[in-house]
């Protein structure tokens, strides 16, 4: 059940996994310190922190978080060895949760991206607008960065995922949940994928009032290999497959 009011958001937490993603990382952190500069020119008032999960990482990835993190005291690093997205994910809302204990974390919001995407200046800034205007869950859209995916799957995926309003995608790559509802419902489940996927299904099972927007539009990785056995880059192969003349 929804909070008859929606809660003034004072804490903001944000959660980032990587898996060796020396390659992307740096450029993902930088928007990312982007966007909280917005968020707090424009609200002072909100506690943000940021948090990079570095799951059985062997290259350069842990030495770039370093760097900001010895630069920005808004960012902090753990690592693990998970071997997981989804555990990632849920590791690091666990962490967030942790330092904020009373189960009703209503004025507590969670936001994830990963390390091989750039979110947008006003990422932040729009979801904590959302979020005080009652959305208890943010699915925001991607966009496979046109660098590095070939024009012919790029084509083939902008018609399949018209950029709207009230979109029915989920991303983990863009996605933010209330902390009262992430913990009501269980948190991200323990499987291989498509966790994201089970919690917002339980989120909306319960009530929980769940937003999709395309005004915070992530570029991510148009890579067609990842770690995330059915994610992001496994379903650009699948439409590289579809498409004969296209090698990826």
């Amino acid at each position: 059940m929804t909070d008859p009011v929606p809660q003034r958001i004072r804490d903001v937490a944000v959660v980032m996994p990587a898996h060796n993603e020396d390659q992307h990382i740096g450029h993902a952190l930088s928007a990312l310190r982007t966007a909280a500069d917005v968020l707090n020119r424009a609200r002072p008032d909100i506690r943000l922190h940021m948090t990079v999960v570095l799951d059985s990482c062997t290259d350069r990835s842990a030495d770039i978080t370093a760097a900001y993190v010895a630069g920005d005291p808004r960012f902090s690093l753990v690592e693990v060895a998970l071997r997981s997205t989804g555990a990632s994910r849920g590791f690091g809302f666990r962490s967030a949760l942790a330092e904020r204990r009373p189960i009703n974390a209503g004025d507590l919001w969670l936001a994830n991206t990963d390390a091989d995407s750039a979110v947008p200046e006003n990422w932040l800034v729009r979801q904590v607008e959302l979020a005080e205007n009652g959305a208890d869950a943010i699915l925001g859209s991607v966009e496979p960065d046109p660098n590095d995916v070939d024009p012919a799957v790029l084509r083939r995926w902008l018609e399949l995922h018209p950029f709207r309003e009230d979109h029915q995608y989920i991303h983990g790559a863009n996605f933010g949940v209330r902390g009262s509802a992430y913990f009501a419902v269980g948190g991200f489940p323990r499987l291989r994928a498509h966790e994201d996927r089970v919690l917002v299904e339980r989120l909306r099972s319960r009530g929980f009032q769940v937003v999709a927007t395309d005004t915070i539009r992530v570029l991510t990785s148009g890579r067609t290999h990842a770690r995330a056995p059915e994610g992001f880059a496994a379903y650009l192969r699948a439409l590289s497959a579809e498409l004969p003349a296209v090698t990826g």
